[in-house]
């Protein structure tokens, strides 16, 4: 099986560790190949390309996997062969990827080629992992605002107390700050509690 990958170097680096048997290729691009190229790969993970400029009708049935995190393939109206996964900064280094997908069928045969976990989650905004790790930031970012410490406490505190591998400002920090603000304000659509915190709502305005 020949597999493309559309990574930036971040995601790229993060994708070190997967190796594929002698028989099997992977390929690394930032840019995809055309129309005609296509013909030679059977199976896509797009992580870096512009969703909204892509016309997946071009890819077949062939399975393809998106860096999608905030948008649903509902919402997206993506074909069945097409899943989502997030390739986020940090989260390509787990070592379950978590994917959601209107047809499972040929997953496990290019997650069996690459040699990772995956397991299939609800087609929902932030998946799982993203959604509670945002939730964390968003809760750091109101302890913030009411003085209850500084970024490097809470960052050393959570990093102590839980044995995570960052801090919850060192995480906004790796992930992006528009791209955390975005998702809990998708999430809040449906669930106040998802509410950015007004400190976050702040340096995202700062940022634009």
């Amino acid at each position: 099986m020949r597999i493309f990958i559309s990574a930036n170097e971040v995601q790229r680096k993060e994708l070190e560790t997967i190796r594929v048997n002698d028989s099997d290729e992977l390929i690394f691009n930032l840019e995809l190949p055309d129309v005609e190229g296509h013909k030679n790969y059977d199976a896509y993970f797009i992580l870096s390309a512009s969703l909204p400029s892509l016309d997946f009708r071009q890819f077949g049935s062939k399975p393809v996997f998106i860096n999608a995190v905030t948008e649903t393939l509902t919402e997206l109206n993506l074909p069945e062969n097409v899943s989502r996964l997030n390739a986020w900064p940090g989260f390509l280094q787990n070592k379950i990827w978590e994917v959601a997908s209107n047809n499972q069928k040929n997953i496990g045969i290019v997650f069996n080629t690459i040699n990772h976990d995956f397991m299939v989650v609800k087609d929902e905004p932030g998946l799982v992992a993203a959604r509670v790790i945002s939730m964390i930031i968003n809760e750091a970012f109101y302890a913030l605002g009411e003085k209850v410490s500084t970024k490097e406490e809470i960052d050393l505190a959570m990093k102590l107390g839980t044995n995570y591998p960052w801090g919850p400002f060192e995480w906004a920090e790796k992930i992006g700050i528009n791209n955390i603000y975005h998702l809990l304000e998708k999430l809040s659509e449906k669930n106040d509690r998802y509410l950015p915190a007004p400190a976050l709502k702040k340096i995202f305005s700062e940022k634009k």
